[in-house]
C-alpha cells in the first residue's frame, strides 16, 4: 500500500436492517478533490451490493419501526453540513428536513415511524455565518469576541462550544415545519437522543446538574414532547455514552464509574435502570476490572434475554451478549457473537438477526449478516487494497524483566530482510491497536519496515488495572513494556536490530519524545508527532488538560517537570522530527514549539513539519491531501534515517 492508495480506503459506517431492507455509508477519502466522499448502500442478503443514493457526501441510514422510510443525512456538497433527508424504503426522490447552519446530527426515529429527533448546534447570532438581529453577517476574524467563564468552553475537532450549544429537535418526516424548534435550552450540549417506547418522551445525555459546573459527569435526562423543563431520568455512577430503552421501561446505557475529577482509564460498563417519575439508581452489569464496553460501536441493543455489547478484549473488539439479570459479569461469562481476531466497528439488531460491521486485518471493515449462530460476509469493500498488496497481522507477545505479559502485533515485509525496523506508538493512552486493518502500518511495511505495534500498560482492553498502571507514572512500566515487545521483535532473523526507530503521535509522541531522551541509544531517528512534551503548560493550553494532566499526571509542578520529554530536550541526540497540526487544540502547537526550540539551541539534529487547518484528528480524519503528504513525509524521513 502506498500513501496514494488512502483513496482505497472505504469504510462502512453503521448498518441499519429491517427485514430485507440492509444500508448502510460508505466513506471514501478523494484526494485530489481534498474531500471525503460518501454513498448509501443497499446489501443484499444474498451479498449483492448496489449504490442506493448518489449524493457527495451520504452518511448514517436508519430505517422507520414500520420500515416504509430511510432517513439519513446528506452533506449537498462535500465540504458542506450535511442536513438530514427522508426517502421511501422501497425507492424514490429523497427530500430534505433541515436547513440548518451547522448541519443535523444522527437521526432516531420514532416509534410512530413519523417523527425524528436529532441533535444540532445552534449559533450565536453574528457567528458561524448566522446574520446579527440587523442582518450582517461578520466574517469570523471580525465576529465578536468571546466572553469565557469556564473551563470546557472548546473541543478539539468540533471548535467553541458556549456560543454553539448542541439542542435537541424533531421534525415531522411527513409534514415538516418551516423551521424546527429546538426542545432544550442553550445552557448545556445534550447528545444521543432515544425515545422512550410510548413516543412522549426523549431521553438524552447531558452533564450533571445541567451543566451547571465543568465536569465530565453525565446522567440521563427525561425531555417531554408536550412541554416542560427536562428532568434527571437516570442518576449515572460516573458518566453515560450510549442508552436504549425497552418495551418495559428499562433503560441500558454504557458509562464508566469515576468519582470526578479522577475519570481516567476507567473501563466503561453496561448498566440497567427502570425509568419512572424519580430519578433511578442503576445497577451495574458488567465486570468493572474485565469487561470494557466500546460505546464507539453503538449502544447496548436488545437480542431476546440479552443485550448485545461490543466489548475490548486483547486487540479485538468483540459483540458479546449480557443477560439481562447479570450482576456484575466477569468476560469469560460472556458469550462471543462476532469479533474473534477482528473488530466489530458498529452493529444493528432485527429480531434475530444482526447485521455487524467487522473489520480484520485485511480489511477496513465489511458487513456480517449474523444468524443462527452463523456468519455471513456480505460485502468486500477492501479488495482493492487487497489487490495492491496486504501484508499480515503476526501475534507478538513478550514478558518484561518484572514478569508482566505484553502483547502486540508485527507487520513484517517481502522478503528475507535483513528489515529496518519502526516501533510505533499509539495515542490515548487508554486506547489500543486491533486487529482491523491499520493503514499507516501497511504503508510503512509496503516500503520495507517491519513494524512493531503494541499495547503497553495504559492501553484499554488488557482489564482494568493494565489501564491504570501508568497513572501518575507515565514513562515507566509502559517504556519496559514497549522495549520488551521491540527486543522480541528483533529475535527474528529478518529484522535488523541496528536500523530501529520510534515513532507515535499523541501518548505515542511523547512516548516518542520520552524514549528518544531515556533510551536514544535504541534508536537512529525519531518521529514525533502531535506530542505533549511540557505537562506545565498543557495544563493551561490544551482542551482538555484542565482536567487530564492533574487526574494522568498530578498538580505538583515538580511532578509535572519531571515527567516531561522537554526537561530532557539536552539528553536527545538522535535525529528528530517534530509533527504538528496548528488547529490542534488537544496538544496545542506549543508543545512542538517549545521542544523544537529546546533541541534547536542545543545543535540536535531537528526539523519540524507544521500543517496548516488541520487538529489533533489529521492522520484518521484529516484532509485526505494532508494525509497523503504526511505519509510521504514519514517514507522520506525514515529513507534518510534507516
Amino acid at each position: 500500500m502506498r500513501p496514494s492508495d488512502i483513496e482505497l480506503l472505504s469504510t462502512p459506517s453503521t448498518p441499519a436492517l429491517h427485514g430485507d431492507l440492509l444500508l448502510t455509508g460508505v466513506s471514501t477519502p478523494d484526494p485530489e478533490g481534498n474531500v471525503y466522499r460518501g454513498a448509501l448502500w443497499r446489501v443484499g442478503l444474498d451479498g449483492t451490493v448496489r449504490p442506493w443514493t448518489h449524493g457527495e457526501r451520504d452518511s448514517a441510514p436508519v430505517i422507520s419501526p414500520d420500515g416504509r422510510w430511510a432517513a439519513f443525512l446528506r452533506a449537498a456538497e462535500a465540504k458542506s453540513s450535511p442536513q438530514l433527508y427522508v426517502m421511501p424504503s422501497d425507492g424514490g426522490d429523497a427530500r430534505r428536513l433541515t436547513d440548518l447552519p451547522l448541519g443535523a446530527g444522527h437521526p432516531v426515529w420514532a416509534p410512530d415511524s413519523r417523527r425524528i429527533a436529532f441533535t444540532a448546534r445552534v449559533p450565536e447570532p453574528g457567528r458561524y455565518g448566522v446574520p446579527t438581529a440587523t442582518g450582517e453577517k461578520p466574517e469570523p476574524g471580525e465576529e465578536a469576541p468571546r466572553h469565557i467563564k469556564r473551563f470546557d468552553y472548546r473541543i478539539d475537532n468540533i471548535g467553541f462550544l458556549r456560543d454553539r450549544p448542541e439542542r435537541l429537535f424533531v421534525v415531522d418526516a411527513l409534514e415538516p415545519a418551516d423551521e424546527p424548534t429546538p426542545l432544550t435550552d442553550e445552557q448545556v450540549d445534550v447528545s444521543e437522543p432515544v425515545w422512550t417506547p410510548d413516543g412522549q418522551t426523549i431521553l438524552v445525555v447531558a452533564p450533571r446538574d445541567w451543566g451547571a459546573a465543568q465536569t465530565e459527569e453525565s446522567d440521563l435526562y427525561a425531555v417531554p414532547l408536550a412541554g416542560g423543563e427536562p428532568r434527571l431520568a437516570v442518576r449515572s455512577a460516573g458518566g453515560v455514552e450510549k442508552a436504549t430503552v425497552g418495551e418495559d421501561g428499562t433503560v441500558w446505557f454504557i458509562g464508566a464509574e469515576f468519582t470526578w475529577p479522577y475519570a481516567e482509564a476507567r473501563n466503561p460498563g453496561l448498566w440497567a435502570a427502570r425509568l419512572s417519575g424519580e430519578a433511578a439508581t442503576p445497577r451495574r452489569l458488567t465486570d468493572a476490572e474485565t469487561v470494557h464496553c466500546f460505546a464507539g460501536a453503538g449502544a447496548p441493543a436488545v437480542f431476546g434475554d440479552e443485550l448485545l455489547v461490543a466489548v475490548l478484549n486483547r486487540g479485538a473488539v468483540e459483540l458479546r451478549a449480557v443477560p439481562r439479570d447479570a450482576e456484575e459479569a466477569p468476560l469469560d461469562k460472556l458469550a462471543v457473537l462476532a469479533g474473534e481476531r477482528a473488530a466489530v466497528r458498529s452493529f444493528a439488531v432485527d429480531g434475530d438477526r444482526i447485521a455487524a460491521v467487522v473489520a480484520r486485518p485485511d480489511s477496513t471493515g465489511d458487513v456480517v449478516l449474523i444468524s443462527g449462530g452463523a456468519q455471513q460476509v456480505l460485502t468486500d469493500w477492501s479488495k482493492p487494497l487487497r489487490d495492491k498488496g496486504i501484508r499480515p497481522l503476526e501475534e507478538l507477545t513478550a514478558s518484561t524483566p518484572d514478569g508482566y505479559p505484553v502483547h502486540g502485533w508485527l507487520v513484517e515485509p517481502e522478503g528475507d530482510g535483513p528489515h529496518p525496523v519502526l516501533l510505533v506508538v499509539h495515542g490515548g493512552p487508554f486506547a489500543a491497536y486491533d486487529w482491523g486493518l491499520f493503514d499507516e502500518a501497511q504503508v510503512y511495511a509496503s516500503a520495507g519496515y517491519a513494524v512493531v505495534l503494541a499495547n503497553p500498560r495504559g492501553s484499554a482492553g488488557y482489564g482494568q488495572s493494565h489501564g491504570r498502571a501508568i497513572v501518575r507514572a507515565f514513562g515507566t512500566v509502559d517504556v519496559d513494556d514497549l522495549l520488551a515487545l521491540l527486543d522480541s521483535a528483533l529475535e527474528r532473523p529478518g529484522l535488523d536490530a541496528s536500523r530501529v526507530g520510534v515513532m507515535g503521535g499523541s501518548y505515542g509522541g511523547f512516548m516518542t519524545s520520552w524514549l528518544a531522551s531515556h533510551h536514544g541509544e535504541r534508536f537512529r531517528a525519531a518521529w514525533s508527532e502531535r506530542a505533549v512534551n511540557a505537562w506545565d503548560s498543557m495544563v493551561g493550553s490544551s482542551d482538555i488538560g484542565w482536567s487530564f494532566v492533574d487526574a494522568y499526571i498530578g498538580g505538583d509542578l515538580a511532578t509535572q517537570l519531571d515527567r516531561s520529554p522537554l526537561t530532557y530536550a539536552d539528553r536527545i541526540g538522535i535525529p528528530f522530527m517534530v509533527v504538528h497540526s496548528e488547529h490542534d487544540w488537544r496538544c496545542p502547537v506549543e508543545q512542538a514549539q517549545r521542544l523544537y526550540v529546546a533541541l534547536k539551541r542545543n545543535g540536535a539534529d531537528v526539523e519540524m513539519l507544521l500543517f496548516p487547518g488541520e487538529g489533533h484528528e489529521l492522520s484518521r480524519s484529516g484532509k485526505p491531501r494532508h494525509r497523503v503528504q504526511r505519509l510521504e513525509a514519514v517514507l522520506e524521513w525514515w529513507s534518510r534515517h534507516l
